[in-house]
């Protein structure tokens, strides 16, 4: 479509919608002086005009004019108010239809309904029908933005105990504390960002595992929260890994010189960040003679996604120890690669897919629209002796928000079955 059309496109969406829900919302003010009613649509049609100008800077200046934090905001904006007033629409507009049928082939007259059962006065089945549409979108109005205000922070700690059968002696007990998914450049409280690495450092753990997107899309991003996340430490070691977000690769570079220099400052990144990078690699722990393998590799997902991971290169050399985890960012490298491929890797831990932000779980049952697009996109996994984890994420991409899936840090327990 013509990039100067769509503007105008979504403009007259924007105003129609508008129109119906101006229309439902001031039924509630219908009893209000005419001069409070010409200052609700003042307000009204301002915010629906800096609705529009807000998506012509988007649509035309792309991220030359707005920062990240801007853009985010300003899409939230659209989402959380146009999802909840195309809900009126679409209530308003579908009474709308039945009304004119009624009327065409049963010739219906205004009906009064009461408002309550202490007064004589009514209302027309139209105005019910707004007011039921506006109480219906004050819903997912009210929980769309509660996930912005609150939940985008909202850290949880997740408990799982693993049993390993082939789990040394020495090594049973061990807790291992994992975050993903840190999505630097989207965090705008750093006092929240702080106070969830302070929650992981009170569980003790022995080792932490990063599984990868530590910014969305250049390393510079991470810069501010270095001082943050420097405090992950455990005694036994941090350990991480690259997720796709971390190479670069969803902007223009000037060259391919500066993306490969975005790159360097990554592995320097984690260097500032006292984390063990494990890009295609392992690392032996040893205790009493016995050996446990940690394995990272970079990045690897199945369909559009990079594949830089090499497990072979990252595998060889731990074949004396009893028991291997891998870092592998994508929980899609487990059924594609690792399953069929590694049956010696004991567990995968990975992240990727947020939970997508979204979705409902209770203790018998799970849901977020992210189950449509990845097999394992939440919580640990079990086939034959194979475990995967996948971390709902720590920060947030796209969406400045949380609802039904809580930003995660998650401790293992690793014990001898």
């Amino acid at each position: 479509m013509n990039k100067l059309l769509v503007i105008p496109i979504l403009a007259i969406i924007l105003i129609v919608i508008d129109l119906y829900a101006h229309s439902a919302i001031k039924i509630f003010f219908k009893n209000r002086s005419a001069r409070f009613l010409r200052i609700f649509a003042v307000v009204f049609w301002l915010i629906t005009l800096f609705s529009i100008v807000g998506l012509f800077v988007f649509h035309f200046t792309g991220t030359s004019l707005l920062s990240f934090h801007q853009r985010s905001l300003l899409m939230a904006f659209l989402f959380v108010s146009y999802f909840s007033k195309g809900i009126i629409m679409i209530i308003t507009f579908l009474g709308d239809i039945i009304e004119w049928i009624q009327n065409f082939f049963f010739n219906s007259r205004r009906i009064s309904i009461p408002e309550d059962q202490g007064t004589q006065s009514g209302m027309t089945r139209g105005e019910f029908i707004k007011k039921a549409a506006v109480a219906t979108a004050a819903l997912p109005f009210t929980t769309l933005s509660f996930g912005i205000i609150n939940g985008v922070h909202n850290y949880r700690i997740v408990f799982k105990k693993i049993n390993l059968p082939n789990l040394p002696d020495s090594f049973h007990g061990i807790r291992i504390g994992q975050i993903s998914d840190i999505h630097s450049g989207s965090f705008f409280d750093r006092k929240s960002v702080i106070g969830g690495v302070e929650l992981l450092a009170k569980q003790k753990t022995d080792l932490v595992f990063f599984t990868g997107d530590l910014v969305n899309n250049e390393t510079k991003e991470v810069n501010a929260y270095v001082d943050i996340f420097k405090k992950v430490k455990a005694p036994m070691g941090v350990f991480s890994t690259l997720g796709n977000h971390d190479y670069g690769n969803y902007r223009s570079w000037p060259s391919e010189k500066a993306k490969a220099q975005n790159l360097k400052d990554m592995h320097n990144a984690h260097k500032l960040l006292g984390w063990n990078l494990l890009n295609n690699k392992n690392h032996m722990l040893e205790l009493n003679g016995e050996k446990l393998a940690i394995v990272g590799v970079e990045n690897w997902g199945t369909g559009r996604f990079p594949k830089y991971g090499d497990l072979a290169s990252a595998n060889a050399g731990t074949e004396e120890a009893a028991v291997k985890l891998l870092l592998s960012h994508d929980p899609s490298h487990w059924d594609a690669q690792v399953r069929p491929n590694f049956q010696d890797i004991d567990v995968m831990f990975a992240g990727h897919t947020h939970g997508f932000q979204f979705g409902i779980e209770t203790t018998n049952f799970r849901w977020s629209p992210s189950q449509y697009l990845y097999k394992q996109w939440a919580d640990l996994y079990q086939k034959e002796n194979q475990y995967l984890y996948v971390n709902r994420g720590f920060g947030f991409l796209g969406f400045p928000g949380r609802i039904g899936i809580e930003p995660e840090i998650t401790i293992f327990e690793l014990v001898k079955a």
